[in-house]
């Protein structure tokens, strides 16, 4: 049997990788295809294509690179066409993968199509789930309250938990936290890194201006952008011994550091599982924040805050990102025992509500499943 998989950043690769183990554990005799990044390639070999490395923010950021992954497009689509897989597993990045999703059901209907990650239509769009259900074949949900969404459209959905208790599970330390010391976690793309370090340092140093004995470590994605986060502590009047960066410990980080300012996005949920007391932060170029409040239909951009309901964790977006307001909420919780206790029970709550570990497995059992139970196309 030949699954191709395809993930589009480095988050999705670590999830595709992970499902591509636990499914062949159940089946030896699987063959992988496809594209991802250096953990999926590791796995699949010569089949695989590594262009996880080439996320984009922003609508900006995707026009601008619209030749290359229009290339991408079609090269995928001839290769799927060739290798004739019986099943398409698209793991998140869904700007791509439900575009590519739709071109295969058209071009090759035998071929069963799988979406792990469930998109977030819940803050974007629920009007596409109808028009999704016509080219995907089965949806994978991490979090329980997506799974009622679906309910009704004629695309089955099954919950299998998030895949992130898994891989976090075994980086618990123990390690006690240093009440001098501030975590910036200013994401994993070079656009965030950009837009949002700066602001970072510049709330660190009017805390530090307030609290000489604050310490600072911030946690880079890449040894790239760890030289790019440097550059911007130096342009900014400071020394390398002003902010520690670290490459790829930001888990480590998270349980060490007293409080944090966390990009939204994963990360945010990561902090969570580790207790962290945190602030959220976000800024992206100006057209793309316009564009993005006329869709987005929650009130909160954390998840930590969108699976609580309420704002559990102060988030501090586009215009309101400022280094004032960032070093005021961090000088808070570091300042208040009993705030940053509630916070790290309201995290904890949080963290309950994604299931138990074993989501990779889950995920596995549902698309063999999906495919003893639905040996032929579906018109």
């Amino acid at each position: 049997m030949k699954l191709y998989l395809i993930a589009g950043e480095a988050s999705g690769d670590a999830r595709g990788a992970e499902l591509m183990r636990a499914l062949h554990a159940r089946d030896a005799a699987l063959e992988f295809f496809g594209a991802g990044g250096r953990e999926m390639r590791a796995l699949g070999g010569e089949h695989f294509t590594d262009w996880a490395d080439e996320a984009v923010v922003g609508l900006w950021d995707v026009l601008k690179k619209y030749g290359y992954f229009k290339a991408q497009f079609d090269r995928m689509l001839a290769d799927i066409a060739h290798v004739q897989p019986q099943a398409l597993v698209l793991i998140d990045y869904p700007g791509f993968n439900l575009r590519l999703a739709k071109a295969v059901k058209r071009a090759l209907p035998a071929v069963r199509i799988i979406f792990y990650i469930s998109p977030q239509v819940w803050a974007w769009h629920r009007g596409r789930i109808p028009k999704m259900a016509r080219y995907l074949d089965l949806m994978l949900c991490i979090f329980p309250f997506e799974l009622p969404l679906y309910a009704g459209s004629g695309l089955r959905a099954v919950f299998t938990g998030h895949p992130m208790l898994d891989s976090l599970a075994a980086k618990r330390t123990g390690t006690a936290r240093e009440p001098d010391l501030v975590g910036l976690f200013p994401g994993s793309r070079e656009k965030e890194v950009r837009k949002i370090f700066p602001v970072m340092v510049q709330a660190a140093q009017r805390m530090k201006a307030a609290h000489p004995e604050l310490r600072f470590e911030a946690a880079a994605a890449s040894h790239q952008l760890a030289d790019r986060m440097l550059a911007t502590i130096e342009q900014l009047g400071e020394s390398a011994d002003f902010c520690h960066v670290t490459v790829r410990a930001s888990h480590e980080l998270m349980q060490r550091a007293a409080a944090g300012i966390v990009c939204s996005g994963t990360a945010t949920l990561e902090a969570a599982f580790f207790g962290l007391p945190l602030c959220i932060v976000y800024k992206v170029a100006a057209l793309t924040w316009i564009v993005g409040k006329r869709l987005v239909k929650v009130p909160f951009l954390g998840m930590p805050n969108v699976l609580a309901g309420r704002e559990i964790a102060r988030e501090f977006l586009q215009g309101e990102a400022t280094p004032e307001a960032l070093a005021d909420e961090t000088l808070r919780l570091l300042a208040a025992p009993a705030a940053r206790a509630q916070l790290q029970r309201d995290l904890a709550a949080v963290i309950t509500q994604l299931g138990d570990q074993g989501a990779a497995e889950r995920a596995a059992d549902a698309i063999l499943g999906e495919l003893t139970a639905n040996p032929h196309p579906r018109f």
